[in-house]
């Protein structure tokens, strides 16, 4: 069974992070409903005032997330606004993000693998040899001395955080 892309953590913490703890269940109760929902829809569903549900839909809005209709009622002559939520751009905000953190951790990668790194003992520092050297082998920030770092553990966490980051794309890959 195909897991739902709101169930997902990458995703509740995604939505979290750009528009407040709540808008993970929001998106999640908009979803479920499989229709356009006014604000004040969703605020008989979420314990939250009018206007949080507003903002929160409006910073998803501002990422493509959330869209909503405007049409004016003819009996007071003001917009209803009816919003939905599109899970296939959460997909693909995702997707694009964790392509940005994957080229990143492959680069770093690569440095470990062809460069011979020290840190500082309060790990406030962490240079390649040569910039080491201009240092006198001192740490910049605290003063302590610098030591050659054996790098055969960062590079395997690495090569784990990179296949749990492919997965995850695959994953995400099948909700755009």
């Amino acid at each position: 069974m195909k897991k739902e892309i709101l169930d997902l953590n990458i995703t509740k913490d995604f939505l979290a992070g750009i528009a407040g703890k709540h808008a993970p269940e929001l998106a999640k109760i908009m979803v479920e409903k499989n229709k356009d929902l006014t604000d004040e829809e969703i605020s008989k569903k979420l314990p939250l005032k009018i206007t949080e549900i507003r903002t929160i839909l409006n910073q998803l809005h501002y990422r493509g997330i959330a869209c909503y209709n405007k049409a004016k009622t003819k009996r007071s002559g003001w917009y209803n606004y009816t919003w939905n939520i599109r899970t296939k751009r959460i997909a693909e905000l995702l997707l694009e993000k964790k392509v940005e953190e994957q080229a990143k951790m492959e680069k770093k990668q690569e440095m470990e693998k062809n460069y011979e790194i020290f840190e500082c003992a309060n790990s406030c520092s962490q240079m390649v040899f040569e910039i080491a050297a201009e240092y006198q082998f001192k740490c910049p920030g605290c003063g302590n001395s610098l030591e050659a770092t054996d790098n055969q553990k960062t590079l395997k966490d690495m090569r784990k955080k990179i296949v749990f980051m492919k997965n995850e794309m695959d994953e995400l890959t099948k909700h755009c």
